[in-house]
């Protein structure tokens, strides 16, 4: 299970130096923990645009302004999350982009189409409204890895190497994503679906533990987390991965949990096994870090939380 990060180092070390702020890199050297890090969310609204992007993506002229209402009010209820995606490398222009609606339920069909004008996006905003139905067709991956210079310059330049790593592996499932949170850990990258993310990722890294994770291995020491659960239950099925792993990425899934006090959870989680149910408890407890610079742009050092799994039982 993991502890606590140790080191205070203060996040504005590198002003010491000639060397340029890098938040991934100051991170690293601070040792703090990927775990519990992910973003959560239920469903995914991909729409393909080669960018530039801007620091916010979705504040571009590449979607008219009325239909980017439109889609924003339609990921709310449905507690998704936007990202704008491209294939790594040169873009086509003119050729038709695409979108897609993506649960973290491989059980669910995903929807994917096209568009050349903004009007063509409200195909996806209603798609995103609707339930999608249950399937037995093996789910498409999708591999997401941010690469949102703009956003943070650590996305860029640890991110980009990683999706042409990735790229060149599975081209057809392989894109890169606007900004997923996390910049600090950079490269990041969310397998779907699942959700499950991993950080502090470089090429080598990345084509390993992603087919790892493909061939039904989760790699537990560079994960962040899973979308479906809020962060003490992510940190419920990391401990439980690494544990008990190497397990599937289906095999262990976070189904309840309660805070117990002001900086306690116990978090459920269900391990399957052939066909059979084992649940454990996990006793997670939260602490905030030392304050530092988490981004790149970062003005004022601030303090992260921090989950530590320290008791899992069988239930």
């Amino acid at each position: 299970m993991r502890s606590w990060s140790v080191s205070a180092e203060p996040g504005t070390a590198a002003a010491a130096t000639s060397e340029p702020f890098r938040c991934a890199t100051s991170a690293r050297r601070r040792g703090d923990p990927l775990v519990a890090t992910a973003t959560p969310a239920r469903r995914w609204l991909l729409v393909e645009h080669p960018g530039p992007w801007p620091f916010n993506a979705f504040a571009s002229d590449a979607i008219a302004p009325d239909v980017l209402a439109e889609l924003a009010a339609a990921i709310r209820p449905a507690r998704s999350r936007l990202l704008m995606i491209r294939r790594p490398g040169r873009q086509v222009s003119g050729a038709d982009r695409r979108w897609a609606v993506l649960d973290n339920d491989a059980g669910h069909e995903q929807v994917w189409g096209t568009w050349r004008d903004s009007a063509d996006l409200r195909e996806a905003a209603a798609a995103v409204r609707e339930p999608l139905p249950t399937t037995d067709v093996p789910a498409r991956t999708t591999l997401l890895v941010c690469t949102h210079g703009r956003h943070d310059v650590c996305c860029a330049i640890r991110g980009r190497p990683v999706a042409a790593a990735l790229a060149e592996r599975w081209p057809e499932d392989t894109w890169e994503c606007s900004h997923i949170g996390g910049d600090r850990f950079a490269a990041n990258v969310i397998v779907l679906p699942g959700g499950t993310t991993y950080g502090n990722l470089d090429a080598a890294s990345a084509v390993d533990v992603v087919g790892s994770h493909l061939a039904g291995a989760v790699v537990p020491e560079y994960m962040r987390g899973v979308a479906s659960a809020p962060p003490y239950g992510q940190a419920a099925v990391v401990a439980v991965h690494e544990r008990y792993g190497p397990l599937p990425p289906e095999a262990v899934r976070f189904v309840g949990g309660r805070r117990t006090s002001e900086t306690g959870w116990e978090a459920d989680v269900e391990v399957l096994d052939d066909g059979r149910a084992t649940h454990f408890v996990a006793h997670v407890e939260t602490r905030e870090q030392a304050p530092a610079m988490l981004t790149c742009g970062a003005h004022v050092e601030t303090s992260a939380k921090a989950y530590a799994v320290t008791r899992l039982e069988q239930r």
